[in-house]
């Protein structure tokens, strides 16, 4: 028998039976990818503001990356944690309780007279949103079948990308009119409606308990912190994948938080106008992440490998053409090759939720995405803008800007080593009986 034929075979997607109805998992997923929109409003509308902010207050462009990456080095530190209670207090309540915290704070942000106070009120936007993330995703995951996971997950990623451009472009065209402090008042407030009726629509599923290994027969029970590391780290190929997709993150990150300023250097746009082509950048971005899992899912029905394999060719594609783009003099090509890099920026998002949901027990589900979470903010969210803050100091914005998608680049060659070990980790996985 051919050896790669039988490991596709014993890691395809069949379909599955339904354990909810269709309708249900609409609602879960318009819900869950509402309250992901009202994230990514809270947590990017810093980037439409940051011309104003530098004019009132004399900030460097360091000082206004700080503010960028506060969110996601909060959102690191504290994703795992969070969602470790959230798999023993229940995703649901988690998710609520944390979607009033992200709100209440991007509030505050608007109430603040200082760079201080405005700080502290960002670090508690990161708070609110640490685990949300990977919440949200487990739930998803859960009503959802495996054969549409990277579909279903990039959708639901992609939610950050569409929040994003509306923080951008409804923060940049308030602060325009009424000033920076309402653009906050104004993406703060619509996720607290959401938060309020999300508890009245989803149900939580119990989570699953994990036997000890090497006993059979023996009563499920919950695990220790050490038994669960294991078990989200036992994977090669899911290792590969949070170090990938953390890498990769740093592009829309540097996006988001850069392109409104750029585009006033050096294409002389006004604040409202920076901020909407920032704007379409970022829902370029998010299409991308849409259509990047699809394709994943459509193209590795056949050869699993290529789930990890068209994410690397996305990170390939991304910085060749970013690096190009900035290069470039300001014109209509260099805002083309802006927009075409925009979107490969993101699109291995779904990708990556998928292979390390596919090579671990579903037991430890939210655990392990809040794993990506955390690899995404410390490796890719948190230092890209402030890498490139860092750099515009020193060397101007311009050159900044071009040399960062070398993060892409590495993030290529950890999803090309995760390629070489996942059909091998996902078969044991599904063997085992372990995955849903």
């Amino acid at each position: 028998m051919n050896p790669s034929v039988s490991a596709a075979q014993a890691i395809s997607f069949p379909s599955e039976s339904a354990r909810v109805t269709r309708t249900y998992a609409w609602a879960v997923f318009a819900l869950t990818f509402g309250l992901m929109l009202s994230d990514y409003l809270s947590r990017q509308v810093i980037g439409a503001v940051m011309p104003a902010l530098k004019a009132e207050w004399g900030l460097l462009d360091s000082q206004l990356a700080m503010l960028v990456s506060v969110v996601s080095l909060v959102v690191g530190v504290l994703a795992i944690p969070i969602s470790l209670v959230a798999d023993r207090w229940g995703r649901v309540k988690s998710i609520t309780l944390m979607a009033f915290v992200w709100c209440l704070a991007t509030v505050a942000c608007g109430l603040a007279q200082s760079y201080g106070q405005l700080l502290w009120a960002r670090a508690f936007v990161g708070l609110g949103e640490a685990a949300y993330g990977a919440a949200g995703g487990a739930l998803l995951a859960h009503v959802f079948p495996a054969r549409q996971r990277a579909t279903v997950l990039g959708a639901f990623l992609s939610a950050g990308l569409f929040g994003s451009v509306l923080g951008v472009v409804l923060g940049g065209t308030v602060a325009a009119q009424s000033g920076w402090r309402m653009a906050f008042f104004v993406v703060g407030a619509p996720g607290l409606l959401l938060a309020l009726v999300y508890p009245f629509v989803v149900r939580d599923y119990k989570t699953v308990a994990l036997a000890p290994a090497g006993r059979a027969g023996t009563a499920p029970r919950r695990l220790s912190i050490g038994r669960v590391a294991r078990e989200v780290f036992g994977a090669r190929s899911g290792n590969f994948a949070f170090l990938a997709s953390g890498l990769q993150m740093a592009m829309p990150a540097m996006l988001i938080a850069w392109l409104p300023t750029y585009f006033i250097r050096f294409y002389g746009m006004d604040v409202t106008k920076a901020a909407l082509m920032a704007g379409v950048a970022v829902l370029v971005s998010g299409i991308g992440m849409i259509f990047g899992g699809g394709l994943a899912d459509r193209l590795s029905v056949r050869h699993p490998r290529r789930r990890a394999l068209v994410p690397a060719a996305y990170s390939v594609l991304s910085a060749l053409v970013l690096v190009v783009a900035f290069l470039l003099p300001p014109g209509p090509l260099g805002l083309g090759l802006i927009f075409l890099g925009a979107l490969f920026a993101a699109a291995h998002g779904g990708c990556s939720s998928a292979i390390v949901c596919d090579v671990t027990h579903s037991g430890v589900r939210a655990t392990v995405t809040a794993t990506v979470v955390l690899a995404n903010n410390l490796l890719g969210l948190a230092p890209g803008p402030i890498i490139v803050g860092l750099l515009s100091d020193a060397f101007g914005l311009k050159l900044a800007l071009t040399v960062a998608p070398v993060f892409a680049l590495g993030a290529a060659v950890f999803f090309v080593l995760a390629s070489r070990s996942y059909e091998a980790d996902a078969a044991r996985n599904r063997t085992s009986g372990q995955f849903q």
